[in-house]
């Protein structure tokens, strides 16, 4: 198939996209329909935690197809029960709801924190989240981001977010009011172009919530899963939040997502929550295999590195270039730059020759980079040399 005749008439216009057509991929690489190769350090916006066609993921699609795909959610299945185990070992948490999207998650927290108020709090509903948050597509996940323009986009909006400022304690308690159930944050805004809430700022929104008995939700469909060098991020403050969700890595390139609760706060009643995909075994049997391949000795300590060394490589960068900055946690890193150029950057990096970069623009002036765990330091220095 040539790249200029792509047959692309069926599929609904949302966005541009580019006249090439990916057909396979391997770690950090994907090629497309002529043979041309790209070094992929964004990774489906950190979908890919492991890379494309892991072995462990391609085994467990491949294994469980043959055994069972879905049984319906209205019964128990072996992979999804094993996987919730794991998540709930390895976490502060007590119980997991699985789903297919990080905006479907995000959605299950806002009415578990609704329901919990109903229960708790007198019928409390309304839940604190940030300017320049990002929670997913759908009306409330929408309502509950603070992605400037959106409050419009759709209107009108579903009523309960308001919004405080990011690493601003201050600005959290003036919003609390009778109504307040809960705050809800991403541990770092990714597509803001990652900034990191500060570790105290995340203590005291922990000793604030807990004074004020109201839930503490954070958004980790960027973070988890290892992205930030532990395997969830909440986990670098050293706090107990009520609830979290998941999603995006977690599924390693599949549709896949968990909202976690602690026992406290599980109040659904039945008929509260569903979904005809929720918890299959095809899609749980992959999420078994990423976790268990994170959690494997040394793992992290390794993505740990990875992640200091691209920061290093990033930071002389900017500087021998006189960026802006550099935001960083972990594998979750932007480049800031001092015009309104990255877009073209991201262009210009896709088409040169002979090999492709992929990079991401969550804004205009800002380079996200979001590459597998997986990558090795030799690709770290190709970014680093095409980029300069």
């Amino acid at each position: 198939m040539s790249s200029r005749a792509v047959p692309a008439n069926s599929l609904m216009w949302i966005t541009h996209r580019p006249d090439i057509v990916f057909t396979h991929g391997s770690g950090s690489w994907l090629t497309d329909q002529n043979g041309r190769r790209y070094l992929d350090f964004v990774q489906g916006w950190a979908v890919n935690c492991l890379g494309h066609g892991h072995p462990a993921i391609r085994r467990a699609l491949s294994q469980q197809a043959e055994l069972l795909i879905n049984p319906s959610p209205a019964f128990f299945n072996q992979p999804a029960l094993e996987l919730a185990t794991l998540l709930t070992t390895h976490s502060v948490f007590d119980r997991v709801f699985f789903a297919n999207t990080g905006a479907e998650a995000n959605e299950g927290a806002i009415k578990l924190a609704r329901k919990w108020g109903q229960k708790n709090k007198g019928g409390a509903y309304k839940i604190i989240t940030f300017e320049n948050g990002f929670h997913g597509r759908t009306l409330a996940t929408m309502s509950a981001s603070g992605k400037p323009g959106w409050d419009q986009l759709f209107a009108p909006q579903v009523p309960g977010f308001p919004k405080a400022r990011l690493n601003d304690i201050d600005s959290v308690r003036a919003l609390i009011e009778p109504e307040t159930v809960a705050v809800m944050l991403e541990p770092v805004q990714g597509e803001a172009g990652v900034i990191p809430a500060d570790q105290d700022f995340m203590r005291d929104l922990r000793a604030l919530t807990t004074q004020e008995d109201l839930l503490l939700i954070v958004d980790e469909v960027q973070t988890g899963m290892g992205r930030t060098g532990k395997l969830f991020a909440y986990e670098h403050s050293q706090i107990i939040p009520d609830i979290m969700t998941l999603g995006k890595g977690i599924g390693g390139g599949v549709p896949l997502s968990a909202l976690l609760a602690r026992e406290s706060v599980c109040c659904f009643e039945a008929g509260d929550q569903g979904g005809t995909y929720n918890g299959n075994p095809l899609m749980a049997s992959v999420g078994g295999a990423v976790l268990n391949t994170i959690l494997a000795p040394g793992f992290l300590d390794v993505v740990a590195a990875k992640g200091s060394y691209l920061e290093t490589r990033l930071r002389n960068l900017s500087e021998h270039l006189d960026l802006s900055g550099e935001r960083r946690s972990g594998l979750l890193r932007a480049l800031c730059l001092p015009d309104q150029s990255v877009p073209s950057v991201v262009e210009l990096a896709r088409t040169r020759a002979p090999e492709g970069l992929m990079l991401n623009a969550p804004r205009a002036n800002l380079l996200r980079i979001m590459p597998a765990l997986t990558v090795s330091s030799n690709e770290v220095d190709l970014v680093r040399a095409w980029l300069e």
